[in-house]
């Protein structure tokens, strides 16, 4: 098997209003349907975050994703399918925390649509600037409307973080331009791995991968799926992970971080003994399985014994608010923060609520319902709940 280890590696979200063809331009450039769950294939939408691997070759000077090609291997991507429904916001809020860059997805025949907007600016809010924007579906439309809603895609992106991303006008149902794709993505640049940092390892989704009835003998630990952001990983290395596996006593929830040693490790279907930062990343750990089961440690962060901080319930923060509300499909002006109001906090994989308890000039002190591991400088999204929904309304950072 290739060792995917010597190629450059890169983490990819697939972001964008729902049916606008995430899931499909996924297939189409890595061969795999991201959504596993039963309830997600018979609803139609991603509800979890979807994974998806392909290595890009040069094949005698095209780019291709076939598994059979024996051209030259140019870079290793794993895709990250974030849902799209306003429902589901925290959860591209998680996938965008270890995502290096992002595809954001129109659907031509449709253009502009309130979701569009609120992953737009859920990007910033992660400090997400590397962004590719797809305009799907031109199949669907005579040249003079496809050209009309370049022009909207385009005015759209003005003063945004996007306003210079190249637009790829695509059929992912056609299979047309999806090698314009892939050769944006294989022209981003990756920053080399610093080896001496200490690893940070952020866990998106855990799971129990025994199926039932698996004898004692043959049982794999726990294992967690996420992104190593920085520093290095090897099989054999002892991890702390934290916040940890939370458990109920006398009415209220406790957090204790766990620790275990690194069994096996994957990217995709691809063993590696060490992983640096860059992609997905799976590993295989020797924790008890219903610790890991059902998405119940993701969020967490993982490191090397030592490293992180003690997690806590009361943060600062400095934070920017935009100017309006987005997702809605109005022009609603964003409200100052307000003492003892409850907001979402998105913080690396992590959701909580926290309350205002205390509020200066564009800083304030939270009181959070789930703790959390709180690193410095990492970016946070903060929504508020309007009319039933979460919100964006700005984002910040631990001081």
């Amino acid at each position: 098997m290739e060792d995917i280890s010597k190629i450059d590696t890169i983490n990819v979200g697939i972001v964008g209003h729902i049916d606008h063809g995430k899931t499909t331009i996924l297939k189409r450039l890595s061969g795999k349907w991201a959504d596993t769950h039963s309830e997600e294939l018979k609803r139609g939408i991603t509800i979890k975050l979807g994974y998806a691997d392909a290595i890009v070759r040069d094949e005698s000077g095209s780019l291709t994703v076939d598994p059979k090609s024996k051209g030259k291997p140019i870079r290793y991507i794993t895709f990250v399918d974030a849902p799209g429904h306003e429902m589901l916001m925290a959860t591209m809020l998680s996938g965008a925390a270890i995502m290096d860059a992002a595809i954001l997805v129109v659907a031509a025949n449709e253009g502009i649509k309130p979701q569009t907007q609120e992953h737009l600016i859920a990007l910033k809010a992660k400090k997400i600037k590397k962004i590719i924007i797809v305009q799907n579906k031109i199949d669907l439309l005579s040249k003079d409307q496809a050209l009309n809603n370049y022009k909207a895609i385009k005015e759209f992106l003005k003063g945004t973080i996007a306003e210079d991303a190249p637009i790829i006008p695509v059929s992912a149902i056609q299979g047309v331009n999806l090698d314009k794709i892939l050769q944006e993505l294989c022209d981003i640049e990756i920053s080399k791995p610093d080896k001496n940092e200490e690893p940070l390892f952020l866990v998106a989704r855990s799971f129990d991968i025994n199926k039932p009835g698996t004898s004692i003998k043959e049982l794999h630990g726990g294992v967690l799926g996420g992104a190593l952001k920085q520093g290095t990983l090897k099989v054999g290395d002892t991890i702390e992970i934290k916040p940890g596996y939370s458990y109920k006593k006398n009415n209220q929830y406790h957090y204790k971080t766990v620790k275990s040693k690194i069994v096996s490790m994957q990217k995709g279907n691809y063993p590696i003994s060490q992983a640096t930062s860059g992609g997905s990343l799976a590993i295989e750990t020797e924790l008890d399985p219903t610790l890991t089961k059902a998405d119940s440690i993701s969020g967490s962060v993982a490191s090397k014994k030592g490293v992180l901080p003690e997690i806590t319930e009361n943060i600062k923060i400095k934070y920017t608010l935009f100017e309006e509300v987005f997702g809605t499909g109005k022009h609603e002006a964003v409200e100052g923060l307000k003492p003892n109001e409850m907001l979402m906090l998105s913080l690396n994989t992590s959701i909580t609520v926290g309350q205002v308890f205390k509020t200066y000039e564009n800083a304030v002190d939270l009181s959070l319902k789930i703790p959390v591991v709180p690193l410095k400088g990492e970016s946070i999204g903060i929504a508020r709940n309007l009319n039933g929904h979460w919100r964006l309304i700005g984002f910040g950072e631990i001081i």
